[in-house]
């Protein structure tokens, strides 16, 4: 990231995976009241997500739980004799990356950036997008989350944003360049239809192909050649609930955060510094709503929706989910429940 001092970030490049990984229960753990709750829990890998989700819904005995059910699919999980939908509110983010580095472009102009979010109609991005399982985004913080402001999303305000984009110069004829992947293409097009017709500009929208996904992800990271888009609409996650800035905000707007577009933002330093040599849980919460504040208020991305994590359940497991990682600590499996009718 930087030669002096020496800064890096990691990407990964491959997660190579065994087809099974078999966890047993540990009997002489010292928490007896937290567990073990499950003899046994097998992981496969083995088995492609399709695959599973039949298995999970039309059947018993070999697939209990699968993660990352899509909102295409919640109604068949909802639907299906042997399976619950499980909808969890999770540490999760949707947003369009602003390239601020464009020289033939204002995106360094938070008015540009304030306007492409008063463009956007987020209730409808929730409906049409996501089936109706996420939550319209005011910021990179949920509302569940330590450290959330109490921030409102923006407003959709079509003649006032089209008022700021005029205002902050936009070239006339400069059409707006957005990328995503496959997974995100749904609500990208529905982005961009909003931007559209909000903004009266021309929009195009590239979606990186499976095998350019590694090139295009090294290219922002590295941060050596000009990047090819204006927006990125890009998921991330969190994995705790207590100080998002540490990994959300970090890595999405920090000097040497991976997915920093656009040059580092002085004020948003200088509240990084703070919060990462803080050891005050209230004094780190405080931070944590300030910096969160600082990226909203400059519309340092266009903020869209906070997906919920879904999972398909076997109607007999009673399933306890994370905002953050998927665990299996707290879940259980009821008397009903084919391992035990099956005498296990």
């Amino acid at each position: 990231m930087r030669a002096e001092p020496l800064a890096c970030t990691w990407l990964d490049t491959r997660q190579d995976r065994t087809d099974k990984v078999v966890l047993t229960a540990n009997h002489d753990h010292w928490n007896k009241e937290r567990g073990p709750r499950l003899e046994k829990v097998v992981f496969h890998n083995d088995i492609p997500h399709a695959e599973a989700l039949n298995l999970v819904c039309d059947a018993e005995g070999e697939v209990d739980i699968v993660t990352e059910v899509s909102p295409a699919d919640a109604e068949r999980v909802r639907s299906s004799e042997h399976a619950r939908l499980h909808a969890i509110d999770a540490m999760r983010v949707v947003l369009g990356l602003v390239n601020r580095g464009v020289t033939d472009a204002p995106l360094d102009d938070a008015r540009t950036r304030r306007a492409f979010n008063m463009a956007v109609d987020r209730d409808r991005m929730v409906r049409e997008g996501f089936g109706g399982y996420a939550y319209p985004a005011a910021g990179v913080t949920p509302p569940y989350a330590g450290g959330f402001p109490g921030t409102e999303p923006y407003p959709h305000d079509p003649a006032e944003a089209k008022r700021l984009l005029a205002e902050a110069g936009w070239p006339e004829g400069r059409a707006l360049r957005i990328a995503t992947n496959a997974d995100l293409e749904v609500p990208t097009n529905l982005m961009a239809e909003d931007l559209r017709d909000s903004l009266g500009i021309e929009v195009e929208v590239s979606v990186t192909p499976g095998d350019q996904m590694l090139a295009g992800q090294h290219a922002l990271v590295e941060k050596v050649m000009p990047l090819p888009f204006d927006l990125l609409v890009f998921a991330w996650i969190d994995l705790t609930s207590d100080a998002p800035p540490a990994f959300m905000h970090g890595e999405l707007y920090g000097e040497t955060g991976p997915f920093r577009a656009g040059p580092p933002v002085e004020a948003f330093e200088n509240l990084m510094g703070k919060f990462a040599t803080e050891v005050d849980p209230d004094r780190l919460n405080e931070l944590s709503v300030e910096i969160d504040k600082l990226v909203y208020e400059e519309s340092l991305s266009l903020f869209l929706v906070y997906p919920q994590a879904l999972y398909a359940v076997n109607k007999n497991v009673d399933f306890v989910g994370y905002a953050t990682t998927f665990e299996l600590a707290e879940t259980e499996v009821n008397e009903k429940h084919w391992s035990r009718r099956n005498g296990g």
